[in-house]
C-alpha cells in the first residue's frame, strides 16, 4: 500500500472521534474518517505512517444497513457541520456510549470493582438544538458567487449555503438567508484568507431556547473592495474617510432594517457589528457596535437566569445543558449537604458560572475560576441576577489561581476546555486531597488521559454517565464521579 493509491473496503467499527476503521481487500487496516459502520467505500491513502495507513473518503459505494433510506438533511454529505444526519438517533446514541466505554475501559484501573458505566442520556430535542451559530463567508466553488453558511466536508475555503439546516430553528434559517441576499445583492466581497482583502468574515446568531431572545452580530474586516477603511481622525478628516464611513454605514443600516423586517418566533433583541482585522480564521472582537437593542440576551436554566453577551461561553445546547447539569448534580448527591454547615467547592474551568451557581444553594461557598476575563464578568452579573451572595468568582489561568486562593476545597467540580486539565494544574488539584469530585469533559480523548493520572494518584473512577448534547455530530459530554480510595 502506497500514498496516493485508491483502495476500498467496509467500516467495520467507528472509534471517536469519528475514526472508521476500515479493512481493505488486501487485509490491511486504515483509519478513514466520517466513515459509518457497515458502508462500503473507496479512500484515497493520504498518510503513512509506521505502519498505520489513513486514507479519505472519496465515495460510499453501499450504504450502511444502519443508515436511513434518506438523511435528516438536504445538506448532508456536502456540509461539514454534521457527520450522521443518515443514522437514526437510536444509533447515534449507542455508537457514542460504545466508543466513550471503549476509552474509559482501556483506562481503568482493573482493580476498581466498583465502576459503573451508565449509559448515555439523549438530547431532549435531535433538531433544531443550537443556540449559537457562527457561520462564515466565502465562495461556493473558486471565484464562485458569495456563499454563507458551513464549511464544505474536507474543505478549508469552500463554503455551503445551508438555508435548510436542520440543527437550528427557523429563525436562524432567516437570519441567515435574509443575511446573504442582502449582501449577494450589493456584490460586498468576503474576507480571502489567502490575499487579505475583503469585507464580510462571519455571522454569529444567538438564540435562547428558553426566553426565545436572539441576538445576531456580523463580524467584518475594516476593508471593503480591498481598500483600508480609516477613520477620519487618522485620514485628516478627508473627504474619501468620510465617504467610506458613511458607505459603511449606510450598508449595516440597511441589513439591519432587512433583518428587522421579517417576523420572527423568538424576539430580536440585539444587532450587532464587530470588526475584525486578524488574520487567524477565528471570531475576535476588536471592537462591537451595536446597530439595534442591546448586545446581550437571557436564557434560563434550571430555573436559573443567565445574562448572555455575543462572545461568553455558553453550552450551545440549552436543554441538554439541563439534563448534563442535572446529571452532576445527581452524581454529588449528598455530598454537599447543607446541613453540616456546608463545603467549600471549587469550580474549575467555570465559564459563565453556570455550574457554581447550580451548586450554590447547598454549598457554603462556591469559588468559580475561569481565563476568560469576559465570561468571569459574566458569571459576577449571574449570580447577581439570581440573588446568590455565596459565589466568587475569579479570572486567571487555574494553573496560577489556585496557588493564591486561601481557601481549601471540600468539593471539586471540573469542566475543563476540548483539550483536558495542563499536567501542572492537575497535579495541584490532586494535592488537594478532596474525597469527592466530579469531572464533565467535552472530549472523551482528553478525559481518559486525565483518568489514568487521577486513578494512579489515588481516585478511582465510580460513575461514568455521557449526555448527547451534539446530535448528528460525533461529539458528546461525558460527567464522570471519582472518590478517593
Amino acid at each position: 500500500m502506497k500514498k496516493g493509491q485508491i483502495i476500498e473496503g467496509v467500516i467495520q467499527r467507528v472509534d471517536f472521534p469519528n475514526k472508521g476503521i476500515m479493512i481493505a481487500e488486501d487485509g490491511k487496516q486504515v483509519v478513514v474518517k466520517n466513515g459509518i459502520q457497515g458502508q462500503k467505500v473507496s479512500a484515497g491513502i493520504n498518510k503513512i505512517r509506521k505502519g498505520k495507513c489513513e486514507g479519505r473518503l472519496l465515495e460510499v459505494l453501499e450504504k450502511s444497513p444502519l443508515e436511513l433510506d434518506e438523511a435528516g438533511c438536504v445538506h448532508y454529505g456536502v456540509c461539514g457541520g454534521c457527520t450522521y444526519q443518515s443514522l437514526p438517533y437510536e444509533e447515534q446514541l449507542a455508537m457514542k456510549a460504545a466508543q466513550v466505554k471503549k476509552l474509559i475501559d482501556e483506562v481503568i484501573d482493573p482493580e476498581n470493582k466498583d465502576y459503573e458505566f451508565l449509559g448515555i442520556k439523549a438530547s431532549p430535542q435531535q433538531k433544531g438544538y443550537r443556540n449559537k451559530m457562527e457561520f462564515s463567508f466565502g465562495d461556493e466553488y473558486k471565484d464562485g458567487p458569495l456563499a454563507l453558511g458551513m464549511h464544505k466536508r474536507g474543505s478549508f475555503y469552500d463554503v455551503v449555503n445551508v438555508p435548510e439546516c436542520q440543527i437550528v430553528d427557523e429563525d436562524f434559517r432567516k437570519v441567515l438567508s435574509v443575511t446573504l441576499a442582502y449582501f449577494k445583492e450589493r456584490e460586498i466581497p468576503y474576507y480571502h484568507k489567502l490575499r487579505h482583502t475583503g469585507y464580510l468574515r462571519h455571522l454569529l446568531v444567538r438564540k435562547a431556547a428558553r426566553t426565545g431572545e436572539i441576538l445576531v452580530d456580523l463580524v467584518t474586516t475594516s476593508q471593503l473592495g480591498g481598500c483600508v477603511l480609516k477613520s477620519p481622525e487618522i485620514a485628516g478628516n478627508s473627504m474619501a474617510a468620510a465617504d467610506d464611513e458613511n458607505l459603511i454605514r449606510d450598508l449595516l443600516a440597511g441589513w439591519r432594517d432587512a433583518l428587522l423586517a421579517e417576523n420572527y418566533a423568538g424576539k430580536m433583541t440585539g444587532i450587532l457589528h464587530t470588526k475584525n482585522d486578524s488574520v487567524a480564521d477565528t471570531i475576535m472582537n476588536q471592537g462591537t457596535d451595536i446597530l439595534y437593542g442591546q448586545d446581550f440576551f437571557y436564557e434560563e436554566l434550571l430555573g436559573l437566569r443567565f445574562k448572555i453577551t455575543p462572545f461568553s461561553f455558553f453550552q450551545t445546547n440549552s436543554l441538554g445543558a439541563e439534563v448534563l447539569y442535572e446529571t452532576a448534580r445527581e452524581f454529588i448527591g449528598d455530598a454537599l449537604d447543607p446541613e453540616d454547615g456546608g463545603k467549600v467547592v471549587f469550580d474549575l474551568y467555570s465559564g459563565t458560572g453556570t455550574i457554581a451557581q447550580m451548586l450554590s444553594p447547598v454549598a457554603k461557598k462556591v469559588i468559580g475560576v475561569e481565563i476568560v476575563e469576559e465570561a468571569v464578568e459574566a458569571a459576577k452579573e449571574n449570580a447577581g441576577l439570581n440573588g446568590l451572595h455565596n459565589c466568587e468568582f475569579i479570572a486567571g489561568d487555574v494553573l496560577k489561581v489556585i496557588d493564591e486562593i486561601e481557601e481549601r476545597p471540600d468539593y471539586i467540580v471540573l469542566d475543563p476546555p476540548r483539550d483536558g486539565i495542563h499536567p501542572k494544574a492537575l497535579e495541584k488539584i490532586i494535592r488537594y486531597g478532596v474525597p469527592q469530585m466530579v469531572y464533565i469533559s467535552c472530549k472523551p480523548t482528553s478525559l481518559a488521559r486525565d483518568l489514568e493520572v487521577l486513578q494512579a494518584r489515588g481516585y478511582e473512577v465510580k460513575k461514568v454517565c455521557c449526555v448527547d448534547m451534539f446530535p448528528a455530530t460525533y461529539h458528546t459530554e461525558v460527567c464522570v464521579k471519582l472518590c478517593r480510595r
